[in-house]
């Protein structure tokens, strides 16, 4: 555990990559978690999750506590390097079973397709690589708990 906790404390780089994905997958999470920012809340989410989507309880459940509780972990600094692994993976499952084939723009106006591109994610992918690497840096829960100042 401490060698997933050990960070550089004096990071300021995985301090940013930490925050902004915590920052950006938070809404996420609040919407399908509490349904906030126009969410569907936990039951609604679950509804459209296992129904709709087709996916079984446990991965649906999954979705929804890893975007929120993993971005909170995230913002705070604490177990940063699972988190990251976490949201990594649940966005990694998004863009192959829903993504993959809309190309790589976002797609704003929903000119050309239906769905999203593929952008976003990779911004996602590579700050949660950074946190994987670095660990949460300064400023971090995890920097605290191991007591040190090295990258391992």
């Amino acid at each position: 555990m401490k060698k997933i906790l050990s960070t550089n404390s004096n990071n300021t780089l995985a301090l940013i990559a930490r925050l902004t994905l915590g920052i950006v997958v938070f809404p996420h999470g609040a919407q399908k978690l509490l349904g906030w920012y126009g969410g569907y809340g936990f039951e609604g989410t679950m509804g459209f999750l296992t129904g709709q989507e087709g996916l079984p309880y446990i991965i649906a459940l999954l979705v929804i506590l890893i975007e929120f509780f993993g971005a909170l972990f995230l913002i705070t600094g604490f177990a940063s390097r699972l988190a990251a692994f976490g949201i990594l993976a649940n966005f990694a499952g998004v863009v192959i079973t829903t993504h993959l084939h809309n190309g790589f723009f976002m797609n704003w106006y929903a000119l050309a397709n239906k769905g999203e591109g593929l952008e976003y994610f990779i911004l996602l992918f590579g700050l949660a690589l950074i946190v994987l690497i670095a660990g949460g840096g300064k400023a971090s829960v995890d920097a605290a708990i191991a007591g040190n100042n090295k990258v391992e």
